[in-house]
């Protein structure tokens, strides 16, 4: 999800250690410069928002006051509001300390309503110094324009095939390209959990270009990790009135672990279409877009019955902020600046991408696309102040090397057992690499850029 690691050091930009290997977390800002005024921590992260003397800047999107940075969200079709509530609770927050070295952050939010990706990564061109904190369904639709002006990325999260991976782009929550996200887990539901499960595992998925991809990826890797795919279904990515048929087949074959891809809200009506014929599957892995309140409420006692999981990835969950002070402290932010809005996994992963860019930022004396990007690739054990697991952010080809399981109950999400091994996390374990040709992210190089043209 990010390019190579940078060797070169930038004229301009000083490592302060926020997260990086070997240095000390605490450090200052501003190309060496100490600041004797306090900055805003974040967990673990010190110095992360505040004021300080800028040095002037001919950047796009920079002013001696303000730093433009674009927010994508698909809100205008989803109706889910994650990635501009943590896009205005970040920088409210981060703005309040006094910004990036007295540089408040405007967010000027992308809505690309699904179809509309190609416009809205247009219109960020013209504008943005940054990409931050967002995301799209159809994200690989605007890869190829963002590369063309060079405007850097720091997504919450990626859905195509050519968006992950693609240049000029660091997740906060780690790469894993080329990678299953989910092997760890796999693995444990059918070697160690319900091991009478490897034998019969199956695939649904919304019919759209993104998720057949990632069917076939999810495919070989239950295959790669010893299981056998014994049935694989499509259904309308909006959704169908009467999920029976599709439970029935699922019960003809036998299935006894179900990875599902699409909404939880159709997950949910086939869970309650499962237990109206009366079959009950060993697992079912809802994937993380269900982590939250609503998919409970509305998979209601269902989940008396079926066994749900989510593989968080590695960051924290919920539920357990009491013992983990950066997810507090996000709680904590939202009640203060949103009160009415909901924490979930989207917004950890956005705030994930909006501190690395800060962090960052904040090490830059003269504040480029360059410095940011280059100072963001330094950081090779991210946790975004205690929010997640480490991630090294120099090598978009480091896979994950921890993950973490929560199970849906009908008293709402709570830890699964799955064996951790490093706090909440479950460390070293299993990892897939994708030996299918998949396609892979937009270089440079595809749109007759290199990291020379990146000012």
């Amino acid at each position: 999800m990010i390019i190579g690691l940078l060797v070169v050091a930038l004229a301009g930009c000083a490592a302060r250690g926020g997260e990086t290997a070997g240095e000390d977390d605490a450090g200052t800002r501003g190309g060496g410069t100490a600041v004797s005024v306090p900055k805003t921590d974040f967990g673990t992260l010190k110095n992360v928002c505040g004021p300080g003397e800028a040095k002037p800047s001919d950047a796009q999107g920079v002013t001696d006051t303000e730093i433009k940075v674009g927010v994508f969200t698909d809100q205008g079709f989803t109706k889910k509001p994650e990635m501009v509530d943590a896009a205005e609770v970040f920088t409210e927050w981060c703005n309040a300390a006094g910004g990036i070295n007295g540089r408040k952050l405007v967010p000027v939010v992308h809505d690309a309503k699904f179809t509309e990706v190609r416009q809205r990564m247009m219109e960020a061109c013209r504008s943005d110094f940054a990409l931050v904190g967002g995301s799209a369904a159809l994200d690989g639709q605007g890869v190829e324009t963002r590369l063309e002006c060079l405007l850097p990325s720091f997504p919450a999260q990626t859905s195509s095939v050519n968006a992950d991976g693609a240049d000029l782009q660091v997740l906060g929550v780690g790469s894993n390209s080329g990678h299953n996200d989910y092997a760890g887990m796999y693995s444990w539901l059918m070697k160690e959990k319900y091991p009478d499960s490897a034998g019969a595992t199956g695939i649904i998925a919304g019919d759209s270009p993104v998720t057949k991809v990632m069917t076939e990826q999810h495919r070989e890797t239950l295959e790669g990790l010893g299981g056998k795919v014994v049935y694989t279904g499509l259904y309308p990515p909006r959704g169908i009135p009467d999920w029976t048929p599709f439970a029935q087949a699922i019960k003809e074959k036998n299935v006894k672990g179900l990875v599902y891809l699409g909404g939880w809200e159709q997950l949910a009506k086939l869970m309650q279409s499962l237990d109206n014929i009366g079959y009950k599957l060993d697992w079912i892995d809802t994937t993380n877009n269900a982590y939250g309140p609503a998919f409970i409420k509305l998979a209601g006692k269902s989940l008396g019955s079926q066994n749900a999981y989510a593989d968080l990835s590695g960051v924290a969950p919920l539920e357990t902020a009491k013992d983990n002070p950066a997810t507090q402290q996000v709680i904590d932010m939202f009640k203060q600046y949103k009160p009415d809005a909901e924490v979930n996994l989207p917004v950890l992963r956005a705030f994930s991408g909006w501190l690395l860019f800060a962090d960052a930022a904040g090490d830059c004396a003269e504040l480029t696309r360059k410095c940011v990007f280059e100072q963001a690739q330094k950081r090779t054990e991210w946790t975004a102040g205690g929010l997640q697991s480490p991630v090294d952010e120099s090598d978009p080809a480091s896979p994950r090397t921890c993950w973490n399981a929560v199970q849906a109950t009908t008293d709402g999400w709570k830890p699964a057992e799955f064996g951790a091994n490093e706090g909440p996390y479950r460390c070293g374990d299993v990892i897939h690499k994708y030996k299918g040709d998949y396609g892979e992210g937009t270089k440079l190089e595809d749109v007759g850029k290199s990291m020379a043209d990146l000012k």
